[in-house]
Protein backbone atom coordinates (compact mmCIF):
# COMPACT_ATOMS: atom_id res chain seq x y z
CA UNK A 1 0.00 0.00 0.00
CA UNK A 2 2.77 2.07 0.72
CA UNK A 3 4.13 2.43 -2.93
CA UNK A 4 0.90 3.52 -4.32
CA UNK A 5 0.10 6.07 -1.81
CA UNK A 6 2.77 8.05 -3.38
CA UNK A 7 0.94 7.91 -6.54
CA UNK A 8 -2.01 8.63 -4.68
CA UNK A 9 -0.97 11.72 -3.53
CA UNK A 10 0.64 13.31 -6.36
CA UNK A 11 -2.81 13.06 -8.20
CA UNK A 12 -4.12 14.62 -4.77
CA UNK A 13 -2.04 17.34 -4.89
CA UNK A 14 -2.53 18.01 -8.57
CA UNK A 15 -6.41 18.43 -7.90
CA UNK A 16 -5.36 20.79 -5.64
CA UNK A 17 -3.27 22.91 -7.70
CA UNK A 18 -6.27 22.63 -10.15
CA UNK A 19 -9.07 23.85 -7.69
CA UNK A 20 -11.02 20.74 -8.40
CA UNK A 21 -10.71 18.95 -5.00
CA UNK A 22 -14.37 18.02 -3.32
CA UNK A 23 -13.11 16.72 -0.17
CA UNK A 24 -12.81 20.07 2.29
CA UNK A 25 -16.60 19.68 3.59
CA UNK A 26 -18.64 21.73 5.85
CA UNK A 27 -19.86 20.28 9.30
CA UNK A 28 -23.48 21.88 10.16
CA UNK A 29 -23.25 22.22 14.03
CA UNK A 30 -26.05 24.31 14.65
CA UNK A 31 -29.28 25.55 12.96
CA UNK A 32 -30.74 28.94 13.79
CA UNK A 33 -34.40 28.82 13.46
CA UNK A 34 -35.87 31.86 11.34
CA UNK A 35 -36.80 34.79 12.57
CA UNK A 36 -37.26 38.80 11.90
CA UNK A 37 -38.05 38.10 8.16
CA UNK A 38 -35.51 36.05 7.45
CA UNK A 39 -35.22 31.94 6.85
CA UNK A 40 -32.53 29.96 8.96
CA UNK A 41 -28.77 30.32 9.66
CA UNK A 42 -26.58 27.75 9.58
CA UNK A 43 -23.58 27.15 11.72
CA UNK A 44 -20.06 26.14 10.31
CA UNK A 45 -17.12 24.30 12.38
CA UNK A 46 -14.68 27.02 12.60
CA UNK A 47 -16.13 29.54 11.65
CA UNK A 48 -17.24 30.59 15.13
CA UNK A 49 -20.64 32.23 15.27
CA UNK A 50 -21.29 33.82 12.18
CA UNK A 51 -24.80 32.71 10.48
CA UNK A 52 -24.44 31.47 6.83
CA UNK A 53 -27.46 31.77 4.19
CA UNK A 54 -27.89 28.06 2.74
CA UNK A 55 -27.89 28.12 -0.89
CA UNK A 56 -26.57 25.12 -2.03
CA UNK A 57 -29.06 22.52 -0.82
CA UNK A 58 -31.72 20.62 -2.24
CA UNK A 59 -34.36 20.36 -0.26
CA UNK A 60 -36.14 22.78 -2.14
CA UNK A 61 -39.70 22.61 0.24
CA UNK A 62 -37.71 22.51 3.17
CA UNK A 63 -39.33 19.25 4.28
CA UNK A 64 -36.19 17.94 6.06
CA UNK A 65 -37.05 20.23 8.68
CA UNK A 66 -41.07 20.15 8.76
CA UNK A 67 -42.60 18.85 12.08
CA UNK A 68 -45.29 16.62 10.39
CA UNK A 69 -41.50 14.68 8.63
CA UNK A 70 -39.84 14.70 11.64
CA UNK A 71 -42.59 13.19 13.76
CA UNK A 72 -43.48 10.34 11.27
CA UNK A 73 -39.65 9.45 11.44
CA UNK A 74 -39.46 9.39 15.28
CA UNK A 75 -42.93 7.58 15.44
CA UNK A 76 -41.60 4.74 13.19
CA UNK A 77 -37.84 4.58 14.78
CA UNK A 78 -39.81 3.87 17.92
CA UNK A 79 -41.84 1.55 16.84
CA UNK A 80 -39.54 -0.22 14.05
CA UNK A 81 -35.69 0.51 15.82
CA UNK A 82 -33.18 2.37 13.91
CA UNK A 83 -32.16 -0.03 11.15
CA UNK A 84 -33.69 -2.51 8.36
CA UNK A 85 -31.33 -5.25 9.96
CA UNK A 86 -31.10 -7.12 6.60
CA UNK A 87 -31.53 -6.90 3.12
CA UNK A 88 -35.15 -7.00 1.65
CA UNK A 89 -35.82 -10.31 0.89
CA UNK A 90 -33.84 -11.92 4.18
CA UNK A 91 -35.75 -9.90 6.76
CA UNK A 92 -35.47 -6.13 6.02
CA UNK A 93 -39.00 -5.05 4.66
CA UNK A 94 -41.38 -3.52 7.10
CA UNK A 95 -44.48 -2.11 6.49
CA UNK A 96 -43.59 1.58 6.09
CA UNK A 97 -41.72 0.14 2.94
CA UNK A 98 -44.68 -0.74 1.27
CA UNK A 99 -47.08 1.90 2.11
CA UNK A 100 -44.40 4.53 0.75
CA UNK A 101 -43.70 1.99 -2.41
CA UNK A 102 -47.40 1.76 -2.86
CA UNK A 103 -48.36 6.03 -2.27
CA UNK A 104 -45.12 6.88 -4.98
CA UNK A 105 -47.19 4.65 -7.84
CA UNK A 106 -50.61 6.35 -7.17
CA UNK A 107 -48.30 9.77 -6.86
CA UNK A 108 -47.01 9.30 -10.29
CA UNK A 109 -49.72 7.86 -12.02
CA UNK A 110 -47.81 3.89 -12.45
CA UNK A 111 -48.89 0.76 -11.95
CA UNK A 112 -45.70 0.03 -9.36
CA UNK A 113 -42.79 1.16 -7.53
CA UNK A 114 -39.83 0.30 -5.79
CA UNK A 115 -37.47 1.92 -3.22
CA UNK A 116 -33.33 1.68 -3.07
CA UNK A 117 -30.85 2.89 -0.99
CA UNK A 118 -30.29 6.75 -3.20
CA UNK A 119 -30.69 7.68 -5.78
CA UNK A 120 -27.70 7.08 -7.61
CA UNK A 121 -28.24 3.94 -6.68
CA UNK A 122 -31.27 3.17 -8.66
CA UNK A 123 -30.45 4.66 -11.71
CA UNK A 124 -27.55 2.16 -11.67
CA UNK A 125 -30.45 -0.74 -10.44
CA UNK A 126 -32.98 0.14 -13.15
CA UNK A 127 -30.51 0.72 -16.19
CA UNK A 128 -27.74 -2.33 -15.38
CA UNK A 129 -30.41 -5.13 -15.24
CA UNK A 130 -31.98 -3.65 -18.48
CA UNK A 131 -28.90 -3.46 -20.93
CA UNK A 132 -28.26 -6.66 -22.74
CA UNK A 133 -25.61 -8.34 -25.81
CA UNK A 134 -28.26 -6.95 -27.87
CA UNK A 135 -29.45 -3.33 -25.93
CA UNK A 136 -28.45 0.04 -28.04
CA UNK A 137 -28.27 3.21 -25.39
CA UNK A 138 -29.06 6.64 -26.01
CA UNK A 139 -28.19 8.93 -23.58
CA UNK A 140 -28.03 13.10 -23.73
CA UNK A 141 -24.38 14.27 -23.38
CA UNK A 142 -25.31 16.45 -20.00
CA UNK A 143 -26.88 13.22 -18.06
CA UNK A 144 -25.67 12.92 -14.51
CA UNK A 145 -22.89 10.78 -13.24
CA UNK A 146 -25.04 7.84 -12.27
CA UNK A 147 -26.19 7.40 -15.67
CA UNK A 148 -23.39 7.39 -17.24
CA UNK A 149 -21.38 4.98 -15.04
CA UNK A 150 -24.95 2.86 -15.01
CA UNK A 151 -24.18 2.89 -19.25
CA UNK A 152 -20.41 2.27 -18.91
CA UNK A 153 -20.44 -0.88 -16.48
CA UNK A 154 -23.53 -2.35 -18.49
CA UNK A 155 -21.40 -2.55 -21.93
CA UNK A 156 -24.13 -2.04 -24.31
CA UNK A 157 -24.41 -3.35 -27.95
CA UNK A 158 -23.84 0.10 -29.30
CA UNK A 159 -23.89 3.32 -27.24
CA UNK A 160 -24.89 6.91 -28.59
CA UNK A 161 -24.33 10.41 -27.44
CA UNK A 162 -27.05 13.05 -28.15
CA UNK A 163 -26.15 16.45 -28.06
CA UNK A 164 -27.97 18.20 -25.41
CA UNK A 165 -31.54 18.33 -25.43
CA UNK A 166 -31.49 18.10 -29.35
CA UNK A 167 -34.53 16.37 -30.32
CA UNK A 168 -32.99 16.17 -33.84
CA UNK A 169 -29.79 14.45 -33.40
CA UNK A 170 -31.93 11.84 -31.27
CA UNK A 171 -33.84 11.16 -34.12
CA UNK A 172 -30.75 11.03 -35.95
CA UNK A 173 -29.49 8.51 -33.25
CA UNK A 174 -32.61 6.61 -33.00
CA UNK A 175 -32.18 6.41 -36.98
CA UNK A 176 -28.86 5.24 -37.25
CA UNK A 177 -29.78 1.77 -34.52
CA UNK A 178 -32.29 0.84 -36.94
CA UNK A 179 -31.28 -2.60 -37.46
CA UNK A 180 -28.06 -3.08 -34.61
CA UNK A 181 -29.86 -4.33 -32.01
CA UNK A 182 -33.40 -5.82 -30.20
CA UNK A 183 -33.90 -3.02 -27.56
CA UNK A 184 -33.19 0.35 -27.40
CA UNK A 185 -32.70 2.51 -24.20
CA UNK A 186 -33.35 6.48 -24.58
CA UNK A 187 -31.91 7.59 -21.21
CA UNK A 188 -32.30 11.36 -19.96
CA UNK A 189 -32.09 13.56 -16.80
CA UNK A 190 -35.91 15.16 -15.90
CA UNK A 191 -34.23 18.04 -15.22
CA UNK A 192 -30.27 18.95 -15.44
CA UNK A 193 -28.43 19.22 -12.13
CA UNK A 194 -25.93 21.27 -13.14
CA UNK A 195 -28.08 23.88 -15.09
CA UNK A 196 -31.60 23.91 -14.20
CA UNK A 197 -33.27 22.85 -17.88
CA UNK A 198 -35.19 20.38 -18.32
CA UNK A 199 -35.61 17.70 -20.69
CA UNK A 200 -38.21 18.08 -23.66
CA UNK A 201 -40.39 14.72 -22.84
CA UNK A 202 -43.14 16.25 -25.18
CA UNK A 203 -40.86 15.51 -27.99
CA UNK A 204 -38.55 13.06 -26.80
CA UNK A 205 -41.44 10.37 -26.31
CA UNK A 206 -43.40 10.34 -29.28
CA UNK A 207 -39.60 10.16 -30.99
CA UNK A 208 -39.53 7.02 -28.70
CA UNK A 209 -42.68 5.34 -29.97
CA UNK A 210 -42.12 7.03 -33.62
CA UNK A 211 -39.35 4.56 -33.77
CA UNK A 212 -40.63 1.52 -31.47
CA UNK A 213 -41.51 -0.95 -34.19
CA UNK A 214 -38.27 -1.12 -35.67
CA UNK A 215 -37.00 -3.05 -33.17
CA UNK A 216 -38.13 -6.42 -31.37
CA UNK A 217 -38.33 -5.22 -27.69
CA UNK A 218 -39.12 -1.59 -28.72
CA UNK A 219 -37.84 1.80 -27.38
CA UNK A 220 -37.62 2.77 -23.82
CA UNK A 221 -37.89 6.28 -22.39
CA UNK A 222 -35.90 6.23 -19.33
CA UNK A 223 -35.91 9.99 -17.36
CA UNK A 224 -33.61 10.10 -13.73
CA UNK A 225 -35.85 13.61 -12.26
CA UNK A 226 -34.21 13.23 -9.12
CA UNK A 227 -33.97 17.04 -9.22
CA UNK A 228 -37.64 17.39 -10.60
CA UNK A 229 -39.76 15.57 -8.29
CA UNK A 230 -41.63 17.37 -5.26
CA UNK A 231 -39.69 20.79 -7.13
CA UNK A 232 -41.12 21.04 -10.25
CA UNK A 233 -44.76 21.29 -12.07
CA UNK A 234 -47.78 22.71 -10.71
CA UNK A 235 -48.33 19.69 -8.13
CA UNK A 236 -44.82 18.61 -8.04
CA UNK A 237 -44.57 15.59 -10.07
CA UNK A 238 -42.29 17.08 -12.18
CA UNK A 239 -40.99 16.99 -15.59
CA UNK A 240 -43.18 14.48 -16.60
CA UNK A 241 -46.14 16.70 -15.22
CA UNK A 242 -44.72 20.14 -16.70
CA UNK A 243 -44.09 18.73 -19.99
CA UNK A 244 -47.51 16.68 -19.99
CA UNK A 245 -46.13 13.71 -20.98
CA UNK A 246 -45.61 10.12 -19.70
CA UNK A 247 -42.59 7.87 -20.03
CA UNK A 248 -41.83 4.25 -19.60
CA UNK A 249 -39.46 4.65 -16.75
CA UNK A 250 -39.38 7.04 -13.94
CA UNK A 251 -36.71 7.39 -11.19
CA UNK A 252 -37.15 9.77 -8.53
CA UNK A 253 -35.39 10.29 -5.33
CA UNK A 254 -36.20 10.94 -1.59
CA UNK A 255 -33.37 12.69 -0.71
CA UNK A 256 -33.93 16.61 -2.19
CA UNK A 257 -37.49 17.91 -2.33
CA UNK A 258 -38.52 15.41 -0.09
CA UNK A 259 -36.09 16.03 2.57
CA UNK A 260 -35.49 12.71 3.95
CA UNK A 261 -33.07 9.95 1.92
CA UNK A 262 -33.46 7.07 -0.99
CA UNK A 263 -34.64 6.53 -4.30
CA UNK A 264 -37.13 5.16 -6.16
CA UNK A 265 -38.35 4.11 -9.79
CA UNK A 266 -41.91 3.80 -10.88
CA UNK A 267 -43.28 1.71 -13.73
CA UNK A 268 -44.94 -1.64 -14.82
CA UNK A 269 -45.36 -4.10 -12.68
CA UNK A 270 -44.00 -6.45 -14.44
CA UNK A 271 -40.74 -3.97 -15.10
CA UNK A 272 -40.71 -3.55 -10.87
CA UNK A 273 -40.79 -7.56 -10.28
CA UNK A 274 -37.73 -8.09 -13.26
CA UNK A 275 -36.13 -5.25 -11.25
CA UNK A 276 -36.87 -6.91 -7.83
CA UNK A 277 -35.34 -10.05 -9.00
CA UNK A 278 -32.29 -8.82 -10.88
CA UNK A 279 -30.86 -5.54 -9.93
CA UNK A 280 -28.06 -6.23 -7.43
CA UNK A 281 -28.39 -2.89 -5.86
CA UNK A 282 -31.92 -4.05 -4.59
CA UNK A 283 -31.30 -7.50 -3.80
CA UNK A 284 -28.21 -7.33 -1.93
CA UNK A 285 -28.27 -4.10 -0.22
CA UNK A 286 -30.07 -2.70 2.88
CA UNK A 287 -33.24 -0.56 2.42
CA UNK A 288 -34.22 2.71 3.65
CA UNK A 289 -34.57 2.45 7.41
CA UNK A 290 -38.32 1.84 8.07
CA UNK A 291 -38.76 5.57 9.86
CA UNK A 292 -37.31 7.09 6.59
CA UNK A 293 -39.98 5.11 4.61
CA UNK A 294 -42.23 6.98 7.07
CA UNK A 295 -40.98 10.38 6.76
CA UNK A 296 -40.82 10.36 3.08
CA UNK A 297 -44.27 8.96 3.22
CA UNK A 298 -45.37 11.75 5.23
CA UNK A 299 -43.03 14.45 2.96
CA UNK A 300 -45.05 13.10 0.08
CA UNK A 301 -48.43 13.57 1.83
CA UNK A 302 -47.58 17.28 2.62
CA UNK A 303 -46.72 17.72 -1.29
CA UNK A 304 -49.71 15.99 -2.34
CA UNK A 305 -51.63 18.72 -0.55
CA UNK A 306 -52.76 21.91 -0.47
CA UNK A 307 -49.85 23.18 1.61
CA UNK A 308 -47.60 21.61 -1.02
CA UNK A 309 -49.16 23.16 -3.73
CA UNK A 310 -48.72 26.40 -1.50
CA UNK A 311 -45.27 25.55 -0.85
CA UNK A 312 -44.56 25.30 -4.66
CA UNK A 313 -46.39 28.55 -5.76
CA UNK A 314 -44.08 30.42 -3.04
CA UNK A 315 -40.74 28.13 -4.43
CA UNK A 316 -41.36 29.57 -7.73
CA UNK A 317 -41.97 33.17 -6.90
CA UNK A 318 -38.64 33.28 -4.98
CA UNK A 319 -37.30 31.68 -8.14
CA UNK A 320 -38.23 34.22 -10.55
CA UNK A 321 -37.15 36.81 -8.16
CA UNK A 322 -33.62 35.87 -7.62
CA UNK A 323 -32.86 34.69 -11.33
CA UNK A 324 -34.53 38.31 -13.04
CA UNK A 325 -32.17 39.70 -10.23
CA UNK A 326 -28.92 38.00 -11.22
CA UNK A 327 -29.33 39.08 -14.51
CA UNK A 328 -30.46 42.91 -14.05
CA UNK A 329 -27.44 42.70 -11.76
CA UNK A 330 -25.62 41.22 -14.57
CA UNK A 331 -24.57 37.82 -14.22
CA UNK A 332 -24.97 35.46 -16.78
CA UNK A 333 -27.60 32.73 -16.06
CA UNK A 334 -30.03 30.08 -17.28
CA UNK A 335 -33.58 31.53 -16.79
CA UNK A 336 -36.54 28.82 -16.53
CA UNK A 337 -38.77 27.59 -14.46
CA UNK A 338 -36.62 25.57 -11.94
CA UNK A 339 -35.29 26.28 -8.54
CA UNK A 340 -31.59 25.50 -9.85
CA UNK A 341 -30.17 28.90 -10.73
CA UNK A 342 -26.66 28.23 -12.13
CA UNK A 343 -24.30 31.34 -12.54
CA UNK A 344 -22.19 31.15 -15.42
CA UNK A 345 -18.41 32.22 -14.62
CA UNK A 346 -16.75 29.85 -17.16
CA UNK A 347 -13.56 30.12 -15.55
CA UNK A 348 -12.03 27.54 -12.77
CA UNK A 349 -10.05 30.60 -10.80
CA UNK A 350 -12.70 33.18 -11.02
CA UNK A 351 -15.26 30.29 -9.67
CA UNK A 352 -13.49 29.93 -6.68
CA UNK A 353 -12.69 33.63 -5.78
CA UNK A 354 -16.28 34.77 -5.97
CA UNK A 355 -17.30 31.17 -4.36
CA UNK A 356 -15.26 32.31 -1.70
CA UNK A 357 -16.28 35.92 -1.19
CA UNK A 358 -19.91 34.75 -1.14
CA UNK A 359 -18.79 32.80 1.95
CA UNK A 360 -17.52 35.60 3.61
CA UNK A 361 -20.75 37.45 3.25
CA UNK A 362 -22.73 34.80 4.95
CA UNK A 363 -23.42 32.60 2.08
CA UNK A 364 -23.34 28.96 1.10
CA UNK A 365 -22.99 28.62 -2.89
CA UNK A 366 -21.22 25.56 -4.57
CA UNK A 367 -18.70 26.60 -7.26
CA UNK A 368 -18.67 23.74 -9.86
CA UNK A 369 -15.30 23.37 -12.07
CA UNK A 370 -14.20 20.73 -14.00
CA UNK A 371 -14.42 17.83 -14.57
CA UNK A 372 -18.18 18.03 -12.65
CA UNK A 373 -18.80 20.12 -15.43
CA UNK A 374 -17.50 20.27 -18.62
CA UNK A 375 -13.99 22.95 -19.59
CA UNK A 376 -15.89 26.39 -20.25
CA UNK A 377 -18.85 25.54 -18.44
CA UNK A 378 -17.86 26.43 -15.25
CA UNK A 379 -20.29 28.07 -12.69
CA UNK A 380 -21.55 29.12 -9.47
CA UNK A 381 -24.71 26.68 -8.70
CA UNK A 382 -27.49 28.27 -6.25
CA UNK A 383 -30.97 26.70 -5.41
CA UNK A 384 -33.48 28.08 -4.15
CA UNK A 385 -35.80 26.42 -1.40
CA UNK A 386 -38.76 27.76 0.50
CA UNK A 387 -37.21 28.07 3.36
CA UNK A 388 -35.46 31.24 2.29
CA UNK A 389 -37.24 34.59 2.24
CA UNK A 390 -37.48 37.77 0.64
CA UNK A 391 -35.24 39.52 2.47
CA UNK A 392 -32.79 36.45 2.18
CA UNK A 393 -32.70 36.64 -2.06
CA UNK A 394 -32.81 40.48 -1.82
CA UNK A 395 -29.55 40.15 1.10
CA UNK A 396 -28.00 37.28 -1.67
CA UNK A 397 -28.45 39.89 -4.60
CA UNK A 398 -26.64 42.60 -3.08
CA UNK A 399 -23.44 41.02 -2.54
CA UNK A 400 -23.65 38.97 -5.91
CA UNK A 401 -24.17 43.55 -7.22
CA UNK A 402 -20.88 44.62 -5.10
CA UNK A 403 -19.10 41.40 -6.02
CA UNK A 404 -19.72 42.22 -9.92
CA UNK A 405 -18.47 46.09 -9.48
Amino acid sequence: MIKVESTLQCILDDLEKEGTTKSHEMVIYSIKAPQNGHGPRYYLEGMGKKPFIRMNSNSYLGLSRHPKVIEAEERAAKKFGSGPGAVRFISGTFKPHIILENRLAQFHHKPSAMILSSAYVTSMGVIYPLITPETIVISDELNHNCIINAIRISRPKEKYIYHHNDMEDLENKLNTSKGKGKRVLVITDGVFSMRGDFAPLNALVPLCKKYDDFFEEGVISIVDDSHGVGAFGKTGRGTEEYTDTTVDILIGTLGKAFGVNGGYVTGSQILIQYLRETAPMYIYSNPITASEAAAAEAALSIVDSSEGHALLEWLNDLTQRFKLGVKNVGYETILGPHPIVPIMIRNTEKTGKLTKYLHQNGILATGLNYPVVPKGEEEIRFQISTEHTEKDVDYVLSVMKNAAM
